[in-house]
């Protein structure tokens, strides 16, 4: 058996953020104070409450589903949300707390989802599949928009599995190459007459952060010359209605700075779409090509290729399998919590920089 050493996603985590996907109001934790605390911090910063049912060493001893019906009933008199998750932690699961029953029981007038999960069940899908599987069961969804999105994750998984965090026994974080090396390939390659394709295919809310690359790339074109193709994984009529939100203001931004974009798929599709980018730009002929987002869903990648991520252990794992141009846009995933709009990258900014002749 190959142990993975480095920590990796968590179900937990994954449930928090598929219910936020699905426009919960409030997400209770039904734990310790602490569990999820990070997570929680930046969800907050999207919009949804986190709230904790804040398991002390008594409720370990005595159970806490009375602690939970009053929690319960508490947030729903307070804040009279529309949509609760209840998601489970390993302190329930450990003492055996029945997460549905305690819902009943609460009798709220919210939709209330309990989503019955902790850290043990298996890889990160293992979480988001449970909230989806409980969004069905009340009807926040169709069975069909179930086994899809299971599809993808199941996928994610297995690419995670052969090709990413989970394929190797331990990666240490990297920074990854520097920005202005990878920059200046694009100007370079751009000011002498070629053609640069950028390829976006990315996890969700990310793509507010890695869609400037695209934007960026074609502001370095108007300034000095060459051509470009830009593709996408920013279908705005895929996906649970915040993920068409982030793909529709995406787009709006892109159209803006005169960005064309040939689309793969949705936002919630990069375990797919990176098939539909491979095809994509097997028939454009770049003389470079740059992957944004999460690269190694896009098969076919080639040594010379600019690889753009936000996951240090992701760079390491490119530049062991001899990607030398692998760049880290580490802050992304915090940075885009609360975006309604493409932000600037740094490597955006680099390319602009360096487009103007100020780095050149």
């Amino acid at each position: 058996m190959n142990d993975i050493l480095h920590p990796r996603p968590n179900p937990i985590i994954a449930a928090m953020y598929t219910l936020r996907d699905l426009d919960a109001d409030v997400v209770l934790m039904h734990g310790p104070a602490g569990c999820g605390f990070m997570a929680a911090r930046r969800l907050e910063e999207a919009g949804v409450r986190v709230m904790t049912t804040g398991m002390r060493e008594s409720d370990l001893i005595f159970g806490a589903e009375e602690k939970l019906i009053r929690i319960l009933r508490s947030i729903d008199d307070r804040f009279r949300p529309r949509l609760i998750g209840v998601v489970g932690t390993c302190a329930s699961m450990i003492i055996g707390e029945n997460l549905d029953g305690a819902v009943k029981k609460a009798g709220v007038r919210a939709t209330v989802l309990p989503v019955d999960i902790h850290g043990c069940s298996g890889p990160n899908t293992t979480g988001a599949i449970a909230a989806l599987e409980a969004a069905a069961a009340h009807r926040l969804i169709t069975y069909e928009e179930r086994d899809r999105q299971k599809r993808l994750l199941e996928r994610a998984t297995l690419i995670e599995r052969e090709r990413g965090l989970t394929s190797k026994s331990y990666l240490e974080p990297h920074p990854g190459t520097t920005k202005l090396s990878a920059a200046q390939a694009i100007v370079r390659t751009l000011r002498r007459g070629g053609k640069v394709a950028v390829a976006l295919n990315a996890k969700k809310e990310t793509a507010y952060g890695f869609a400037d690359v695209l934007r960026a790339v074609e502001h370095a074109s108007s300034e000095v010359g060459g051509e470009t193709y830009h593709i996408g994984n920013l279908d705005p009529n895929i996906g649970l209605p915040r993920i068409r939100r982030y793909a529709s203001d995406i787009l709006r931004d892109l159209k803006e700075a005169d960005v064309e974009v040939e689309i793969t798929g949705g936002l919630d599709e990069y375990a797919v779409s990176g098939e539909k980018a491979a095809e994509a730009l097997a028939r454009c002929d770049a003389d470079l090509r740059v992957i944004v987002g999460v690269p190694h869903t896009v098969p076919g990648l080639s040594a010379n290729d600019i690889l753009v991520t936000d996951q240090p252990r992701q760079l390491r794992n490119y530049l062991e399998k001899g990607f030398a141009m692998a760049v880290g846009e580490l802050s992304t995933h915090a940075d885009v919590m609360s975006a309604r709009s493409v932000l600037r990258s740094e490597l955006g900014e680099t390319i602009r920089q360096v487009a103007g002749g100020g780095l050149a």
